[in-house]
């Protein structure tokens, strides 16, 4: 699969982006419960002088996670170290992040569902009572040595949290689900991206961008500098909405958000399946993708939006996806 523009996942671009990333809860946009309960948290924590309670934060990629814990860590007047799942290895690779961290620091594991199983038994006794125990030596001439750590914050996050272990995910005192937003939420974000990146847009251009961003600030952010690429080189000094349409179908990015490969899937399974049932594999080697390329990049939007549905006997497109494609429901019958 290319790259694809509509894609929430983080991709080397998004990492440079830190300039329009909110550094506060009051400039965070969406996620009002989990903002305010932050807040009474922190709060409660620094008056008591103690280390906030670990955090787990879940939800679909570009929701704004990673933001989150970089503004518990500015909240808490505090520094955060981050990891990711997958690059924690060896217990020699976690002793040594956690050997770095100063008191009531915030420590960020991205994807921590990608944790080895052996890391996450080392890392227990780290969260419940800040002490860590290692072995040291070869065979036979092993010893087991305690280390005690400064008190600290895990903020772990993930897009699954179904795979998180019950001992580990039992050791988060908050937990908090990242939802997807409302189209007057992803404007509040476009507008703020527009004025820190001095390129204005009118309000029905953010609008027009906000129904097309899949629900997720990342991709609404992305889409945003794509267009103003195009408004740069056609020399405008700001974005208007004939502008923003004729960037985003040269980008190929529909009315709802969907670009080539979501129309060549519903395309597939109602012109070449009639519609479904059928099954995820059978589709996906229809089109040239991976199984698990459809079911963790590309169904959670049609599912999502309402464009399929998942049966028993496999997906199945609804009427939504044929009034969108313009076919007639009878025509892919025969």
């Amino acid at each position: 699969m290319g790259e694809r523009i509509i894609d929430a996942n983080e991709k080397k671009e998004d990492s440079f982006d830190l300039n329009i990333r909110p550094s506060s809860l009051d400039e965070y946009v969406g996620q009002q419960e989990i903002k305010e309960n932050l807040r009474v948290f922190i709060k409660a924590s620094l008056m008591r002088n103690e280390p906030l309670d670990h955090v787990l934060l879940y939800g679909p990629p570009g929701l704004g996670k990673t933001t989150l814990a970089h503004i518990i860590a500015n909240e808490l007047g505090t520094n955060i170290k981050t990891a990711s799942g997958p690059s924690i290895e060896k217990t020699g690779d976690l002793a040594a992040i956690l050997s770095t961290l100063e008191p009531g620091d915030v420590l960020f594991i991205d994807e921590i569902h990608r944790m080895p199983k052996f890391i996450e038994e080392v890392l227990y006794p780290a969260m419940e009572d800040f002490e860590m125990d290692l072995i040291i030596g070869s065979d036979g001439k092993s010893r087991s040595i305690k280390i005690d750590l400064p008190p600290f914050t895990l903020v772990g996050a993930t897009t699954r949290a179904g795979d998180i272990s019950s001992p580990l995910r039992d050791r988060f005192g908050i937990i908090s689900k990242l939802e997807y937003y409302k189209e007057e939420e992803l404007e509040g974000i476009i507008k703020r991206t527009s004025h820190v990146l001095e390129m204005p847009i009118e309000d029905n251009a953010a609008k027009e961008l906000a129904k097309r961003c899949r629900k997720t600030p990342r991709i609404a952010n992305r889409l945003f500098k794509r267009v103003r690429d195009f408004a740069l080189v056609e020399g405008e000094s700001f974005i208007n909405k004939k502008l923003t349409m004729n960037s985003l179908n040269r980008l190929k990015v529909d009315a709802y958000g969907l670009d080539n490969v979501d129309i060549e899937y519903l395309t597939s399974l109602i012109e070449k399946f009639n519609g479904g049932p059928v099954g995820v594999e059978t589709i996906a080697t229809s089109i040239g993708e991976e199984v698990s390329t459809i079911e963790d990049v590309v169904e959670p939007y049609l599912l999502q939006e309402g464009f399929i549905k998942r049966t028993q006997r496999g997906r199945v497109a609804t009427d939504k996806a044929y009034n969108h494609l313009k076919i007639n429901h009878n025509d892919s019958l025969f």
